[in-house]
């Protein structure tokens, strides 16, 4: 069956025209408000990931930890982390994105007070994975209200944005957090993200009081002159979530943002502790140097996400600015890392390691936002949530086993690079296949072709049951 997918496009646009949200329509200051609100709740969520590894030699001290020990310790933070992405993204939509992000919030915060002050290994296992589990929907939130609130030209621009956090947190933390860590100690490090994260609840409280779609849906019907719920781009679709998870397309996205969550547990866990026992860098240099490919990944993240806008606006498919453009940047940080084990320590091998450690995020925006291409609202949280709990395996295993192959080699640096050579050819051949399989147009016209035929069976069943 063909399916008119240029037809419906059309229609997208004119009702979109007018509106005062949702996709469609022109950017407002409002949008740029709560985008810049989700930055920094991103920002939060990446610096509290990133202050365990900075305060890596300190723990490791502290509790007598070796680097198996202390790799464990990194990956108990995803060991709930699916758990918490499926689980909590189905509620989302059931109390209104507003007490989504404060009650996520809110946990972060109450998660780490335990490490304020001295603790225990088990407490500290304990508090990383309570935090995994309320920082697994965090990527799904920040998606759907982006999908909401933007077109499909416009959207990989705007999640690159929001997912910018996961570089400006370590970026603009990891040079404070060394400064307090150790001019007092890395419990310091907590008792400052506490404080923010209670900060940041009381002004996105604020802000979004009288946000128009940020409720939960049906409770608050629009008061005059206030912007509706924009009507669902993708609501002639009528599938069950199983149905979506078959797609190509879901595992494209689960393998490339698989690869790309290679990178992104290893920069958070491993990166400060390569710089300073693999490269032999002092820990206060260590502290400016673990920001070069943070600062370099918001440049990298925010131009894929332009690049697959123009992409789009040049006439080129969604398969190619979602799909291949994240399967390139990926294979670049693969074939980075793969070299940076092969090069003897000095300029070039770092040059390498900040190239390698730059390029997570674009998985995150560019073809995330190849599903919004295709995807209901309604399955929008069970969707995402089924991919983070797939790439959330790579933050289980790879710091764990990183920490064990350092422990097993005759050198911290050999075990270094005999760790990162396996993960780099790894992260080129998920983004490969996953790059491939990735096509959001494909994906649609196969959804549609489910739901005529679903359609035709219920007014078969129907006209049966009135003879």
């Amino acid at each position: 069956m063909e399916v008119d997918v240029s037809a419906h496009t059309a229609q997208e646009a004119t009702a979109g025209a007018g509106q005062e949200r949702g996709p469609g329509r022109a950017v407002s200051q409002r949008d740029w408000w709560v985008i810049g609100l989700l930055l920094a709740f991103f920002t939060l969520n990446f610096a509290d990931k990133a202050a365990i590894g900075l305060a890596a030699p300190d723990v490791e001290r502290e509790l007598g930890l070796d680097a198996g020990q202390y790799g464990l310790v990194s990956s108990s933070f995803f060991w709930l982390f699916a758990v918490g992405a499926v689980v909590l993204a189905l509620l989302f939509r059931r109390i209104g994105w507003r007490w989504s992000a404060a009650l996520l919030m809110l946990a972060w915060v109450a998660s780490m007070a335990p490490l304020t002050v001295p603790t225990t290994l088990t407490v500290l296992i304990v508090s990383r994975m309570v935090l995994g589990f309320f920082e697994g929907p965090a990527h799904v939130l920040c998606q759907s209200i982006v999908a909401d609130r933007f077109a499909p030209e416009r959207r990989a621009f705007a999640g690159a944005v929001v997912n910018a956090g996961s570089s400006l947190g370590p970026l603009a933390a990891a040079p404070v957090l060394t400064w307090v860590i150790l001019t007092w100690s890395w419990h310091a490090a907590f008792l400052v993200l506490v404080g923010a994260g209670l900060a940041w609840v009381v002004v996105w409280w604020l802000v979004t009081r009288r946000e128009p779609g940020m409720g939960r849906p049906g409770t608050a019907p629009p008061r005059a002159g206030r912007a509706a719920e924009p009507a669902d781009p993708h609501g002639d679709i009528e599938v069950s979530l199983p149905a979506l998870l078959r797609l190509g397309s879901f595992w494209g996205l689960a393998l490339l943002s698989f690869a790309g969550y290679l990178i992104t547990s290893l920069k958070v866990a491993w990166l400060p502790s390569f710089l300073h026992n693999g490269m032999g860098y002092s820990q206060q240099t260590v502290g400016v140097l673990v920001t070069l490919p943070y600062g370099l990944a918001v440049v990298v993240l925010l131009a894929a996400g332009w690049l697959s806008g123009r992409l789009l606006r040049a006439g080129r498919t969604a398969r190619a600015a979602r799909g291949f453009l994240t399967a390139g940047f990926l294979c670049f940080a693969g074939l980075a890392m793969i070299a940076f084990t092969r090069v003897p320590p000095g300029g070039l091998q770092l040059a390498l390691v900040v190239g390698a450690f730059s390029i997570n995020s674009v998985a995150f925006s560019v073809a995330f936002a190849g599903a919004a291409d295709f995807l209901p609202r309604r399955h929008r949280p069970g969707f995402f949530g089924c991919i983070i709990a797939v790439y959330s395996v790579a933050g289980i295993v790879a710091p764990w086993a990183l920490g064990l192959i350092v422990d097993a080699a005759s050198t911290p640096a050999r075990g270094y690079a005999d760790g990162f050579l396996v993960v780099g050819i790894a992260i080129c051949l998920f983004a490969v296949a996953g790059g491939l399989l990735l096509n959001p147009a494909r994906s649609r016209e196969v959804l549609l072709a489910g739901t005529t035929r679903r359609r035709a069976a219920v007014k078969a069943a129907e006209a049966e049951a009135a003879r």
